[in-house]
């Protein structure tokens, strides 16, 4: 049973892996759809938050696509900032941002997998991930893996899609994401199956209350929530224990 089971991880991996290898040509333009072209604002916001706890951190961005987070916590001015994806893809895209942009000697983008993150205990500051938490296969040992490679006192935050509970905020935001986002995600990346994945990832996540209780089963204390734009985005943090 156990043989069958991680069998049906790694092939899991791999179906993702492939999808985001197709459209990371366009990723960053199909992100901007998801989001209704505010995702950078959000990220600007969400980096803001970390500044309010540390400076010059060390950074693991797990599921770092093209680098788009790594690239906002810049603002940090972190020592170091460590990037992991499943999708080399993604990664190539993402390296050629940071070069463009002067960052290559900070910011190193690397292929790794989120559930099973190749570094010792307690190497970071900081663990951050971008609208890529809804994409892990067990998000709590995502979760998990992300405490453990954290400093005691290290901070997580996670930015993620959420759905909005006020009407009609949420009835246009399901129609959006049920009917107009898969149409155009086909048109424009020309994969029908990744943009039915992506606004079914969004919808299907265990958000609000939910993944507060995810980030407090992963051991971290001190986890809040705050809305974006009228709950369509959240940032959640939570701090690592320590005993100082």
């Amino acid at each position: 049973m156990q043989d069958n089971d991680t069998d049906r991880g790694v092939k899991g991996i791999t179906n993702v892996e492939s999808m985001f290898d197709s459209i990371a040509w366009r990723y960053d333009l199909l992100n901007h759809l998801l989001s209704f072209g505010i995702d950078r604002i959000w990220r600007r916001r969400a980096v803001r938050i970390i500044a309010r706890h540390v400076r010059n951190p060390e950074i693991i961005d797990v599921a770092t696509g093209t680098g788009d987070l790594a690239i906002a916590a810049m603002k940090l001015d972190p020592l170091r900032i460590t990037g992991l994806d499943i999708s080399e893809k993604m990664l190539e895209e993402g390296r050629k941002k940071i070069l463009k942009k002067g960052y290559g000697a900070i910011i190193d983008l690397k292929r790794g997998e989120s559930e099973n993150i190749s570094f010792p205990d307690n190497t970071f500051d900081t663990a951050m991930a971008g609208f890529g938490v809804r994409n892990f296969r067990d998000p709590l040992r995502g979760l998990s893996e992300m405490y453990r490679v954290l400093k005691p006192g290290g901070i997580i935050m996670i930015l993620e899609f959420s759905n909005p509970q006020r009407f009609p905020l949420r009835h246009i935001y399901n129609f959006y994401f049920r009917r107009l986002l898969p149409l155009a995600g086909k048109l424009l990346s020309k994969n029908r199956i990744a943009y039915s994945y992506l606004p079914e990832s969004v919808l299907r996540f265990p958000d609000n209350e939910r993944f507060l209780d995810l980030l407090r089963m992963a051991g971290f204390t001190d986890v809040k929530q705050k809305k974006f734009t009228g709950g369509i985005a959240s940032v959640y943090t939570g701090f690592k224990f320590s005993t100082q």
